[in-house]
């Protein structure tokens, strides 16, 4: 059984922290607001993935190896963040139509969403670097590892999932009001500027 009091600390703290703007929170609003939010959910699937293996391996130690060796990190970053920037380049220079990745659905499949979500997550060194740091604090050496652990997973997944429901509505909200009379354009160039900028703060954070 979990320590109740580092519990009743843990999910406020973690719940500030997910909810704070960061590279999923603002992939999620750009993308709510380019396909939608049940679209989304494809690229949260790949993201809660993500962030459980970091989770798990920032437990058992493997993050503070990756943590030496940040090259290994460097490959996934920027084919990751070149990724993210050529959509959102796409999106910006699309002029007469909402470019809603909706209108490339076709070649924007749910694994490639999956995928976005699975490297923005993984291939973050803050993260790792958060979890190492968040994780231990809120394990009680006296007591078993494991639901413990489970536990802990078990919030982190559940306050990710609310959080970017949250940026992922909220794009969705924009987007009702940007593609209001002759908006589209400034639509498309928002979400694909915000998309840009997700790619390059992959790629350079």
């Amino acid at each position: 059984m979990p320590d109740l009091a580092l519990l009743a600390v843990f999910i406020p703290t973690f719940f500030f922290v997910s909810i704070t703007p960061g590279m999923c929170m603002t992939l999620a609003m750009t993308l709510g607001m380019s396909i939608g939010i049940k679209r989304t959910f494809w690229m949260m699937i790949g993201e809660l993935v993500g962030v459980a293996l970091v989770s798990i391996a920032a437990v058992m130690g493997v993050a503070s190896i990756m943590l030496n060796y940040p090259q290994l990190f460097e490959v996934l970053k920027w084919v990751g963040g070149l990724y993210l920037a050529y959509i959102g380049v796409q999106m910006w220079r699309a002029k007469g139509k909402m470019a809603k990745l909706d209108d490339q659905s076709g070649s924007i499949s749910n694994g490639a969403l999956i995928s976005q979500g699975f490297i923005t997550a993984i291939a973050n060194p803050k993260g790792w670097a958060f979890m190492i740091s968040l994780l231990p604090p809120f394990i009680n050496v006296d007591k078993a590892l494991a639901p413990q652990f489970i536990t802990l997973l078990s919030v982190i997944m559940f306050t990710e999932f609310v959080s970017m429901t949250a940026y992922a509505t909220g794009g969705k909200s924009l987007k009702v009001f940007l593609t209001r009379g002759d908006n589209i354009k400034w639509m498309n160039r928002i979400a694909g500027s915000l998309m840009v900028g997700v790619g390059f703060w992959l790629a350079l954070g």
